[in-house]
């Protein structure tokens, strides 16, 4: 039996640690688009509900007495959160913190007006706000499991490039870490829109 050369084990574990680098690699790939999906649907949640407002603007303007105040503070805040995107190739810490406090002067506007619009009994018993209403709650809820599965696969992903030897390879091949979605203080928690509906 041939004996193998010192020159014949090196080129076996060269040839190993390259085939251990190609699937290093192709794996990371898998768990930074899971990343990158898990955060378009942050977005998109978001922007379902932001399509919400104007109908629910638009309906409360109706009631001529209704807060004009409450109502202008949802639409700038939604306009100041639509303007705001985040490319899914850069998502820093600075960039989802800017991202969330926009998405968070929304759910402070809108609770301002689900505060207030109690106060209006003949627009608290139209059908077709209750309706824009309940979505709203659904958008709420959909966006919270959003926000958590962006974090898990935010979590899978930073494990893999910080992990012995993947950290090593991050660096060469250009992997980031990615930011958790951190919502602002007191912002964890939607308007409790089913208290105002009665749907306790």
């Amino acid at each position: 039996m041939k004996k193998i050369s010192g020159l014949g084990i090196a080129a076996i574990i060269a040839g190993l640690l390259v085939i251990y680098g190609i699937y290093w690699y192709n794996s990371t790939i898998g768990t930074n688009e899971g990343v990158t999906s898990s955060w378009a649907n942050v977005e998109t949640t978001y922007q379902r509900r932001n399509d919400l407002i104007p109908n629910i603007v638009a309906t409360a303007k109706k009631y001529a007495e209704f807060e004009q105040e409450t109502l202008i503070g949802v639409i700038e805040a939604r306009s100041n959160a639509t303007s705001i995107k985040v490319d899914a190739s850069k998502l820093t810490a600075e960039n989802i913190a800017a991202y969330s406090k926009a998405q968070s002067a929304v759910s402070t506007g809108l609770g301002r007006l689900l505060a207030t619009y109690e106060n209006y009994p003949d627009l608290k018993a139209n059908e077709n706000f209750k309706e824009l209403i309940n979505e709203l709650s659904r958008s709420e809820n959909r966006i919270s499991v959003a926000r958590t599965r962006y974090n898990d696969a935010v979590k899978v992903y930073n494990v893999k490039i910080k992990r012995f030897p993947g950290n090593l390879m991050a660096g060469v091949f250009g992997f980031d870490e990615a930011a958790f979605y951190k919502a602002d203080e007191g912002a964890e928690k939607a308007p409790d829109v089913d208290n105002l509906l009665g749907n306790n």
